[in-house]
């Protein structure tokens, strides 16, 4: 059996209302990527994957969706859609869509049924429940669990009209679709079938590990200082997660040529992504797993962590022996849902910025896996430099600032300082296309402020530049297309325990590479066994090493031939 397609392909995120405004309305559009194809394809990627363009009153920036086989009228139309589709597909790639089904927009028209009366044929589509016994319906400690929102606040909605709670493990406005239903998995097979038959190769599954739920919903554990139990252990690799994952692999994705199914996961085990991602299963190609991206995170999530790179490293290599006989692992940094990886796990100084970002960049893609380039990554874009709440856009940052300042005592200034850090706005500021104003992104006002060092960090200054990021990012593209040992070689961590470099092995037949990242800003001398035999310097961001001493924030890969 040939080995899968997208073994040795880079997929290229669009963050559709912050990519590219072609009307000059602040909202990035279809157009707008449109106009900017030849950016992505000379990167020299493969897929392309777009967060939701559905139709949405945008609660949640298009995660709640309202019509599942339409596009939003601020982003075009289903005619500007075939037109972007059919430009990715003559520049040979591939078009991958977000799909977001454990929860729909409370506007969309089931939800509207559903919530007319108690018997309405769709009622049984979301999760209704009365009151907790013994308590008025809307007041409260009446809510049927103690669950918690991941925006904040109660994870129950209380609705009037029937006297009952709807779920929403995220905004009210995004209510939890049930799964146990039939007639919900009939419908959303059939419009995931209506998306493959217009010619898209694949989808991005959101949250997908919260479809299947403990159907008795029972409270969570309330950890010290927090208000609401945690329901996560409840819905999360629920009991018939790979049985609905089978299914609709059966039912969709089974007899189609040349797909892409990825699943985002928080929380999933290395030992749960073998069963979801072996391919005699029939279940996703690949899951996104958050370890290597919670790695900064501790007790309390009002404190700032420092990495740690033996423990990242230890992640990465748990990962990799995991998935090395069944599944295929994800690689990323960053997405619509990180703060900027240079700012992050890099130096964003003007001094170090681009080394880092080159650094950062070798280092994740050269492991086993397919790797995930997010807009602005190839040109080191940063984190913003916000001030006040105000400068926020993101309902998860409002809803945790409110929370955290109104009920937990915490200070504005406490909370200020994570959220500058760790807001999912970070990722969202527009993308930098030029020194002008606006960033080249729009003729009018952005919907979220462009991030002021544009006049430096920006595409035209980095394609014309060839030592810039983006040409970085071209070159590691290509060595995953040439080179076999990036895609299919065993993985060999080296140096576990040093807290500056990061450095492992790539074997296959009788070709080994060797990837070494120096994560600090002083010289590193790299303690390599049998140096000399390392002669060919295949990829690096700064002057050849000597005697191994890797330079501040420097890559280093070499490639030798040896006995199979």
């Amino acid at each position: 059996m040939d080995n899968p397609w997208w073994h040795s392909a880079v997929v290229y995120q669009i963050y559709p209302r912050s990519f590219a405004d072609a009307d000059g309305d602040g909202m990035g559009d279809l157009r707008g990527i449109i106009d900017h194809l030849d950016h992505i394809a000379g990167l020299g990627v493969d897929v392309v994957w777009l967060s939701p363009i559905y139709p949405s009153p945008q609660d949640d920036n298009g995660y709640d969706i309202s019509d599942y086989q339409d596009i939003e009228p601020v982003f075009g139309t289903l005619a500007d859609f075939d037109e972007l589709l059919a430009g990715i597909h003559d520049r040979g790639m591939k078009l991958v869509m977000d799909l977001v089904v454990n929860h729909s927009s409370d506007e969309h028209p089931w939800f509207a049924e559903s919530r007319l009366s108690k018997d309405s044929p769709k009622r049984d589509w979301y999760w209704w429940r009365p009151a907790r016994e013994g308590f008025e319906p809307g007041t409260p400690g009446a809510e049927p669990t103690n669950w918690g929102s991941v925006f904040g606040g109660s994870a129950w909605e209380y609705d009037p009209a029937t006297g009952e709670y709807y779920l929403h493990i995220f905004s009210r406005k995004q209510p939890d679709l049930n799964w146990e239903n039939p007639a919900v998995r009939d419908a959303v097979y059939e419009m995931m079938n209506w998306w493959l038959d217009r010619g898209v190769d694949g989808f991005r599954m959101d949250v997908i590990d919260h479809i299947s739920k403990d159907v008795s919903l029972p409270d969570g554990a309330v950890a010290p200082g927090s208000l609401y139990g945690q329901g996560a252990p409840h819905y999360m690799h629920g009991p018939r997660n790979h049985e609905f994952l089978h299914e609709m692999h059966e039912r969709v994705f089974a007899g189609r040529e040349a797909l892409l199914t990825v699943g985002e996961m928080p929380g999933v085990t290395v030992e749960e992504a073998v069963k979801y991602t072996d391919p005699a299963r029939g279940e996703v190609d690949m899951v996104f797993n958050f370890d290597h991206v919670w790695v900064d995170r501790g007790a309390d999530p009002w404190q700032l962590y420092p990495l740690q790179l033996t423990k990242l490293k230890g992640i990465f290599a748990r990962w990799q022996a995991g998935l090395r006989e069944k599944g295929w692992n994800s690689l990323y940094w960053n997405n619509h849902d990180q703060p900027r990886v240079v700012s992050r796990y890099g130096d964003d100084s003007p001094e170090w910025r681009e080394r880092s970002a080159k650094m950062l960049g070798g280092v994740l893609h050269l492991h086993r896996g397919t790797p995930y380039v997010y807009q602005g990554e190839e040109l080191g874009m940063t984190n913003y430099p916000f001030g006040t709440i105000a400068d926020f856009r993101d309902i998860e940052a409002l809803g945790h600032y409110a929370q955290a300042t109104e009920h937990e005592g915490r200070s504005p200034e406490e909370v200020l300082t994570v959220l500058r850090a760790r807001s999912r706005d970070n990722a969202r500021t527009p993308m930098q296309w030029d020194s002008s104003a606006q960033a080249g992104f729009t003729t009018g006002t952005p919907w979220l402020a462009v991030n002021p060092n544009h006049k430096e960090i920006n595409a035209a200054a980095a394609v014309a530049d060839p030592d810039s990021v983006y040409h970085f990012y071209r070159r590691l593209i290509a060595l995953r297309h040439d080179e076999p040992a990036v895609v299919y070689g065993d993985f060999t961590m080296l140096m576990p325990a040093d807290e500056r470099l990061y450095a492992y092995t790539r074997r296959h037949g009788s070709t080994e590479l060797l990837v070494i990242g120096n994560f600090t800003g002083e010289p590193v001398t790299a303690e390599v066994p049998d140096a000399g035999a390392w002669q060919e310097l295949v990829l690096t961001n700064a002057p050849a090493p000597e005697n191994w001493v890797l330079e501040p924030w420097q890559l280093v890969v070499y490639r030798r031939q040896v006995t199979p």
